[in-house]
């Protein structure tokens, strides 16, 4: 299995100086959605793919996406340059959950906004009309333990695919800068700890090889589709 992960645009909140404005589900700022721009025509011309790879399948076979607003306008452009129906997997959301201060109880978007702005998408059943977060901010330790239950489930599809008699399945999933570290971590079987952070700019994309033996990392927090615009480029 070929996985790509992929962190969302510039968010409002990252965008924020004083972060006391923050808000629970921000949506893309301007940059952030030519960063989407630029990742969707990148993806959708295979630049993410070696060039050896690039005539064998599509760019994408399957494409998850975190429920965070964010996320979701992120990986629009891909999703219409490729006729893509991504699916939604609410476990790939930022550690942290839906939360903000002074906001006692936060649920994300319902399933009846999701489908109406983003008609594409499929939805799993965790995502009701009321949204899909309860229980206030999770806590890191859960959000570590998350990420170490979705590579178990990653590495465990690389084995069920690994007797197939085909290229490597191709998987893009679009998520967060804290999870993505976190699953830097979890599938290359380091400890989950704060001690050790890795960085992904917005849009950076972050390539692994998972075979039944082996979790290979390609590369790490590549921006290409960014490169010679560096008013584009955002931590």
């Amino acid at each position: 299995m070929d996985l790509f992960f992929i962190r969302h645009g510039e968010s409002f909140n990252n965008a924020l100086t004083d972060v006391s404005q923050r808000v629970s589900d921000p949506p893309l700022t301007e940059r952030g959605q030519l960063q989407a721009e630029r990742l969707g025509t990148f993806v959708a011309s295979g630049g993410h793919l070696h060039p050896s790879e690039r005539d064998s399948g599509p760019p994408f076979d399957d494409l998850y996406c975190s429920p965070f607003l964010r996320t979701l306008q992120t990986a629009h452009p891909a999703v219409i340059a490729l006729g893509l129906s991504p699916k939604i997997w609410v476990d790939v959301h930022e550690i942290g959950g839906v939360w903000v201060d002074g906001q006692a109880e936060c649920t994300g978007m319902g399933r009846a906004q999701i489908s109406a702005d983003f008609p594409q998408y499929e939805l799993p059943d965790q995502v009701t009309e009321t949204g899909w977060w309860t229980g206030g901010q999770e806590t890191p330790s859960a959000g570590r333990g998350r990420a170490i239950a979705v590579a178990a489930e990653l590495k465990q599809q690389a084995r069920d695919l690994a007797n197939e008699d085909v290229r490597p399945r191709r998987i893009g999933v679009v998520s967060h800068g804290d999870f993505m570290s976190a699953i830097v971590k979890a599938l290359t079987d380091h400890l989950p700890s704060w001690a050790v952070y890795y960085e992904h700019s917005n849009t950076a994309i972050t390539r692994f090889g998972l075979d039944p033996e082996m979790c290979r990392v390609h590369s790490l927090n590549r921006i290409d589709h960014l490169n010679g615009d560096a008013h584009l480029v955002s931590p």
